[in-house]
This record gives C-alpha cells, sequence and structure tokens, in this order.
C-alpha cells in the first residue's frame, strides 16, 4: 500500500481547496484499484502534538511507499517527516513555512480558522516546539518537490528556494500563498510521487 499523508498549514483545515483537490484524485485512483491510503487529518495547533499524532498514526500503517504533501506550516511539518522517514518518503511543499518560530510569534494569542470559523489558542510555548522540529539542511534532495509561488503575499518564496537547493522545483509566478491554480499543477505533483 502507498500512504498519502496531507498536512494543512497554520489556521487551516483538511477542507481547504488544496486539500480536498489532492484527495479527490486519490479517491479516483483508489476507485480504479491503485493500492493508495490517504491521512488528511485536522493538525491541532500544538506542533509537538500535531508530530505526535501523525507519527503515530504513520507508525501503526503496514505501507510500502510513503508520501507527504504539506502546504504552509504543513510542509515545514513534512521537511521534519520527511528526514524522520528517510530516502524513501517522498515530499511535496507546498509555498512552505521556512522560519516558522519567527513568523508565527505575532500570532500567540487567539485565532480562528480559515473553514470553519473555529477558535483556537496559539501558545507562546508553541515557538519553542517548532524550533524543535527545525531541520537546518535536507538530505537526499530528490525526494523532494517544491512548489513556490512568486506572489505568495504571506511567505518570501526566495527562503524556499534557499532552503530547498537541488530539490525538484516549480517557480510559480502565481497563484499566491493558498496557490489558487492548485489544479493546474496536481498532475505533476502525483506524477512525482506516483511514477
Amino acid at each position: 500500500m502507498h500512504l498519502f499523508v496531507y498536512l494543512h498549514g497554520f489556521r487551516s483545515s483538511p477542507s481547504s481547496a488544496k486539500a480536498l483537490l489532492t484527495r479527490e484524485s486519490i479517491d479516483r485512483l483508489m476507485a480504479e484499484g491503485v493500492d493508495l491510503a490517504w491521512y488528511g487529518p485536522q493538525l491541532p495547533p500544538s506542533p509537538s502534538l500535531a508530530i505526535k499524532m501523525v507519527t503515530t498514526f504513520i507508525e501503526q500503517q503496514k505501507y510500502q511507499k510513503l508520501s507527504i504533501i504539506g502546504s504552509s506550516l504543513g510542509g515545514y511539518y513534512a521537511t521534519y517527516l520527511a528526514e524522520r522517514y528517510g530516502r524513501n518518503c517522498l515530499t511535496t511543499l507546498l509555498n512552505p513555512a521556512v522560519e516558522p518560530a519567527r513568523d508565527l510569534e505575532k500570532y500567540i494569542g487567539e485565532q480562528t480558522s480559515w473553514h470553519d470559523e473555529e477558535v483556537f489558542y496559539f501558545r507562546k510555548e508553541y515557538i519553542q516546539e517548532l524550533k524543535d522540529l527545525y531541520i537546518s539542511k535536507i538530505t537526499y534532495p530528490k525526494r523532494y518537490q517544491l512548489l513556490a509561488a512568486k506572489d505568495d503575499e504571506v511567505l518570501n518564496y526566495e527562503e524556499m528556494v534557499r532552503k530547498y537547493p537541488g530539490v525538484y522545483q516549480h517557480i510559480l509566478e502565481s497563484g499566491g500563498h493558498a496557490i489558487s491554480n492548485y489544479s493546474d499543477y496536481l498532475s505533476k505533483v502525483l506524477e512525482f510521487h506516483l511514477d
């Protein structure tokens, strides 16, 4: 079985457009008989709890191949997991957060989710939890794929490019932080994982 894990970003959810589009494609392939499984959970605000939840799930599965797709903060988590699970873990990063401990400090306090207006609290100690997950340099760059939009209004795409040298990089002229034109690139994302 080939396990696909999708990790959403800060204040996002499994109901994001990218998560839903990806899941629909995986569901179609499963309906055609391809031996795939999907895991796209709602991540808790605590980075250490999020990683614990995902690693616990992954380690309970019997899979032959592991693919992780991470968007924004989910891309930061995906990088940590890719390095944890080794060179056989293929990973796609969608406008990944590179320095979330720096960028999310201003969000400490009460927050609301984008998709369901649910209120949650982003605690000061989560900044240290993010630092604890920091990967200074990736290994085996060919198992990574990066989609970075030049017009990302939240994160700096040049930081993403510098963080991931030697990976398969798709630099998008448009799409913004949400990669609103993600459907144009989804087949490329899946080819990377399924070839």
